[in-house]
């Protein structure tokens, strides 16, 4: 994709909206939609990197209450003609068909590869990346399971939902939420990954959510000695952090209060 002349690509993740309450979230989806509508002025293209929801499941003909104002901001957005790719994170993984038909938004269960302008991409949620996290390893499996998907969805939504919540946050203490320091190139496990990916295929930017923690890291590729980048985007809990791509750079942001 060619970026044109003056816009920009926007990378943002993890907003887990539904938490810790109803109230303090709602004050978190108005702030990501006042962001949503600034940034629309300039985006060539917007990427929601996963964990929209801290819990989401599509019955056949029942999706979770609320999250209207950015659900609709989003299907103002595509309607405008800037598309926007979502990508599943492990809170909301139970994704059908809703986005697509009912916000025009395109929905991905793994890393995607993307050529903007000279720039080569590789973008995701993170999750179940690198070594290490064998735990949640198997249980993605279970939950991407299409059996186990559809035996969770012949149980009434009151009483599914009831489970789902129990998990999301079970998920959430698993996966490093309280880590707000960066653990060394060693421990980090989506660095490790980015190591190993660039030993075989080369990317200038890799973008990831899922951490929790903005990072910028500076990689180089063993076989060419050219540099990449490795980007986690933060999270809209405390940090409200994203990542733009201007046509030529990539750059960590802070939208401020």
């Amino acid at each position: 994709m060619q970026i044109p002349e003056s816009k920009k690509v926007y990378f943002l993740s993890d907003f887990h909206l539904g938490i810790p309450t109803a109230s303090e979230s709602l004050i978190r989806e108005k702030k990501i939609v006042s962001f949503l509508e600034k940034i629309r002025q300039d985006a060539a293209m917007i990427f929601i990197v996963g964990d929209l929801f801290d819990f989401w499941y599509e019955y056949k003909k029942v999706v979770p209450k609320g999250h209207v104002r950015i659900l609709g901001k989003m299907a103002e957005i595509t309607d405008s003609g800037i598309p926007i790719h979502f990508f599943v994170g492990n809170h909301d993984m139970w994704m059908k068909n809703y986005f697509q038909e009912e916000l025009n938004v395109p929905v991905f269960f793994e890393p995607q590869q993307y050529h903007l302008n000279q720039s080569s991409f590789l973008v995701g949620h993170g999750d179940g990346l690198g070594p290490g996290d064998h735990g949640y390893k198997m249980l993605k499996k279970i939950f991407r399971n299409p059996v186990c998907q559809w035996l969770f969805g012949i149980l009434p939504p009151a009483i599914g939902m009831g489970i789902a919540h129990y998990f999301s946050q079970t998920s959430r203490a698993a996966t490093g939420i309280k880590e707000d320091h960066f653990l060394g190139e060693e421990k980090e496990w989506l660095v490790q990954f980015c190591k190993s990916t660039l030993q075989h295929q080369f990317y200038d930017y890799f973008i990831f959510g899922h951490r929790h923690l903005p990072i910028d890291y500076a990689l180089t590729c063993p076989n060419s000695g050219r540099p990449a980048r490795y980007l986690n985007l933060g999270d809209w809990i405390r940090y409200f952090s994203y990542v733009v791509f201007d046509g030529k750079e990539c750059k960590l942001m802070y939208e401020k209060e």
